[in-house]
């Protein structure tokens, strides 16, 4: 933005420059006052900061991506980083023999059809928090710090269509908890309850 500025400055002063030639001695103060060169300044940065803070506030809605998912719930808004795993054997592989996970990243489970699934955490060796949400991206349950290495059947409940896999006790800590809402592409976008 510095940069932008200090070329926008330069224009500025090469366009007062251009025209100072043409015109009189009391209209060339005018154009070659400073105030001039700041107000353009001053606008650009008040435009700056005013998409910033409609962006933040979800005025001016982000794009969905395929790389990334959003959550949301009365404890604000939260995004990470996602793996899609849609089809059967990535669904059966998930995140098992990693030994690390980036804490704005996680998984994303996405079922062809809503029913009742279950997880396990077998050669799984990263704690996990597991979001299970039903086909409009409500969220129905949350599994805290699942055990690495735990065979024991982990339900999510009945109509889950989407599971999102999330460092442990992170849910916990943003406040994700049932009824927040996810919104990525894969959920269908007929029905969600936060669409693209």
């Amino acid at each position: 933005m510095a940069k932008l500025a200090i070329d926008f400055v330069g224009n500025v002063e090469r366009a007062q420059k251009s025209r100072s030639r043409n015109v009189g001695s009391r209209e060339r103060e005018t154009l070659q006052s400073p105030h001039i060169v700041k107000l353009p300044i001053a606008i650009l940065s008040s435009v700056v900061c005013l998409v910033v803070l409609l962006i933040a506030s979800g005025a001016i809605a982000s794009e969905c991506s395929d790389r990334s998912i959003e959550l949301r719930g009365a404890w604000g808004k939260a995004r990470f980083a996602v793996e899609v795993a849609d089809t059967e054997r990535e669904r059966a592989v998930g995140l098992m023999h990693r030994k690390t996970l980036p804490s704005s990243a996680g998984m994303l489970f996405v079922y062809a059809r809503s029913g009742r699934v279950s997880f396990w955490m077998r050669n799984t060796f990263i704690p996990l928090d597991i979001i299970f949400a039903n086909e409009d991206g409500v969220v129905q349950k949350v599994h805290s710090n699942a055990t690495p290495l735990d065979e024991t059947p982990i339900p999510g409940g009945d109509r889950i269509r989407y599971v999102l896999e999330i460092n442990g006790g992170l849910a916990k800590a943003i406040g994700i908890s049932v009824g927040s809402v996810m919104r990525h592409p894969a959920i269908l976008q007929e029905s969600a309850e936060w669409p693209c």
